[in-house]
Formats: C-alpha cells, structure tokens, sequence
C-alpha cells in the first residue's frame, strides 16, 4: 500500500492501537480540563509534566524503532516515547486519540550559518558544548541578516497524509499540522552568530550595532509569521501542544473571538519570547535590548508565555509590559519565593526543578521529595505548573526519571 512495506504497516497499527487504547482512558479528559483550569488561572492542584528527555540513556526495546519508511520512521518513533512516557512517567500527561500529520514546510533561513567549535562529551547524546565565533564586526554585517522564504510542498503534505491516513487512519484521527506556535527566542540566534561574551559585551560598548541586528531580525521572524498567516500554515495550540518552555496550552480562551477555521492567524494561538542569555543582565538593559523588540513578536499573538532559562524574579516590572502574558518560567537559578512575591497574583508561575537532581553519583529519592514541598511551599498561594525539563543525563539510569515522576505527582496531589 503506497509503496510501504507489510512489516512498517503492521509495526505502525500495533503502536497506534495502543494509543487509541491508552487515549480512550477518562482521566484524559479530566487531566486536559485542568490544564485549561490552571492555564486560566484558577487554584488547584499544581499541575506537572516532563519533556525534553535524554532518550539516548532508555536502552528499553520498546523505544527502538523498527520501520524502514523515513516519513512513517518519525512517527513511529513519537508514538514510542509517548507511549513510554505514559506507562512509567506520566504525571499531568495528556494522550489525546489523534496523530498529527506535519506539513511539509520549509521556513527559509535568515542567511547566516553557525560557525562553532564543539565538544562532545557522550556520543550517544544530541547534547554538545560550543563556542561560538563572532561574525559582526560593522553595520554592514547587519546585512547578512535575509527575510526569510517560506515554501509548502503541498504535493508532500498530501502525500503524508493520505499514507498516515491509509495506514492507521481507522485506529486514530489523523490531523494535518501546521506550525503550531514557534520557539522564538532571537537573542539564542544573535549570541551564537556575534560570540557569547562579545555580544554582552557589545550591549556597552556597541550599544547601536546591538540595537540594528535585533530589529533586523525580529523584522525577519515577523516576516515569517506574515508568510505562515498568508500561506495558510499556521495550526492552533491551545490543546495538548506544548506552550514556551512549559506545559500544554489548553484553553478555553483562545482561539480569538474571529477565528476563522480556514485562516489561522497568529491572535488565535499561544506565543512565547525569551531571552535566555539575559539572566545576568539589568531589568533596563533586558528592557532595552530584548523586550522592546520581542514585544513586536509577542503583540501578534491571543496569550503568551515568557522566560526559559533565565531568572525572571526580579524582572516583575518590566514583565507587565508584555501584552496577554499568562505564564512566566521561573527557572532552577531563580528564587521561587521572590517570583512568588513578585508575579504570583498576575501569572501563571512555571517552575522549573533543577534537572542536576537526576544527575548525582548518588540517587536519593528523599531529598527529591523535599526538594518539590520547598519549592511548593515558596509558591503557596500562586497558581503553578512544575516543569522536569532540559535533562541531559540520568546516568543511564531511568528508573531515577519514573522515580522522580511518581514523587512529583504525590507532593502535587499533597500540596
């Protein structure tokens, strides 16, 4: 069928037909139905959930992919993780039943590649350590900064879809997605193209060049999203696709009061900023060189997520800025209590446990448990979602991850 072979049609129906086991579940329901609670701003439980898992470290054969199609292979692969995900370290996990078709889109690029030396310390990882070298040097080089093209292959969108459909459309929905929301973080783009210490360093010393490549190149990512909307590429997220660096976005707030079905624009979804390089910078300085161009982007959008892996705790003031802002990351170098104190009465608070507790010589489950009831105990009274995430080792050691996951949801359920 479609030129696949029996044995990837047949791996592909066994997976599928687990999902539509595991998503006919009614807890489903119920755990989606708080989400949108909590993302509305309503008290109750803290809601909780993994993501970016160092997968390479689960040698388990239930991950390991069998099928040969490229196409199908990526799907296979999702279906394997989230059905592995449910089974040892669910949490506030949602599995709806649906797979979701990506269009085949080609976002351009801005003109420029990375130039790095990298370091590799597991070769088994995706996790590498780089240094950056610096290509901006004048007001010309600002030039080197394209508007990017966008280009759909319709023909291959449709192909993916009617081999999905073919394949497991009778066991789950199959959805054709679009771009979904979108990471936009410009300054993670600009340090790794001007060189870490150059770039902060230029913020002083070359304050005007700093000031011409960001408004550039938010120009260039608002020229993206304008292609998206006109294309008709644009897909909602307010449902289970992850918002910013925190958990899923269901809502009943978006999509906008003019959602038209046949025309997603940016104002139905979610949008997220960060400046990650910023967590030692000054609130003015971060006002300045960051939010004051970020603010174009996150304008666009119905609701919007703010912050990464930069302490925002002493940041409140110039946060309120933010048009729609309905959830702030308080990452591992924050202090939740100033958070808390801060911006617990205007956002959703999106606490990040430090991800180095997986990473220890030794494995203590106690100090896991006490770890969570202190950092809940510094958010009480704020409405909070607690994210595991970024976590590039756990010596090869899953059972650390379900442990932390069955402690995350009983402190949860205490608290």
């Amino acid at each position: 069928m479609n030129g696949i072979s029996s044995h990837d049609r047949d791996v592909l129906r066994r997976l599928a037909e687990q999902k539509a086991q595991i998503a006919s579940l009614p807890i489903h329901r119920y755990t989606a139905d708080e989400w949108a609670r909590n993302n509305s701003m309503r008290p109750g439980k803290p809601m909780v959930w993994i993501d970016e898992i160092c997968w390479n470290e689960f040698p388990d054969e239930q991950l390991r992919p069998q099928i040969e199609d490229p196409f199908l292979r990526r799907i296979e692969v999702a279906l394997r993780r989230e059905i592995y995900q449910w089974q040892h370290m669910p949490v506030d996990m949602v599995v709806e039943p649906v797979v979701h078709c990506p269009m085949a889109i080609d976002d351009g690029d801005f003109g420029i590649a990375v130039q790095a030396d990298r370091l590799k310390l597991d070769e088994s990882s995706d996790i590498v350590s780089r240094r950056f070298h610096g290509q901006f040097e004048s007001e010309k080089d600002i030039e080197k900064i394209r508007m990017p093209v966008v280009v759909h292959d319709e023909a291959e969108s449709q192909r993916r879809y009617c081999l999905l459909m073919d394949t497991i459309g009778d066991i789950l929905a199959i959805e054709m997605r679009g771009r979904a929301g979108a990471w936009f973080a410009p300054w993670d783009e600009l340090v790794q193209w001007w060189g870490v210490e150059e770039a902060l360093t230029d913020l002083t010393m070359r304050p005007e060049l700093i000031h011409a490549a960001m408004d550039r190149l938010v120009s260039a990512w608002l020229s993206r999203l304008e292609q998206w909307e006109r294309l008709e590429l644009l897909s909602l997220n307010n449902g289970n696709v992850r918002v910013g660096s925190g958990g899923p976005g269901y809502t009943t707030e978006l999509p906008s009061r003019q959602f038209n079905p046949a025309h997603v624009r940016a104002g139905d979804l979610w949008g997220c900023a960060t400046a990650q390089i910023f967590g030692d910078v000054s609130p003015a300085m971060h006002d300045e060189f960051a939010l004051n161009y970020e603010r174009r982007w996150l304008d666009r959008f119905g609701l919007t997520y703010y912050g990464c892996c930069e302490p925002l705790h002493t940041k409140a003031d110039i946060l309120r800025a933010i048009p729609n802002l309905r959830k702030v990351s308080v990452s591992p170098r924050a202090e939740v209590a100033a958070a808390a104190a801060n911006m617990g009465d205007r956002y959703v608070l999106s606490i990040k446990p430090n991800p180095a507790v997986l990473a220890g010589q030794r494995w203590d489950p106690a100090a896991v448990r006490r770890d969570l009831e202190e950092l809940l105990q510094r958010a009480r009274g704020c409405v909070v979602e607690i994210i595991m995430k970024d976590i590039s080792t756990v010596r090869y050691e899953p059972q650390r991850l379900f442990d932390w996951a069955r402690i995350a949801a009983d402190v949860a359920d205490e608290f």
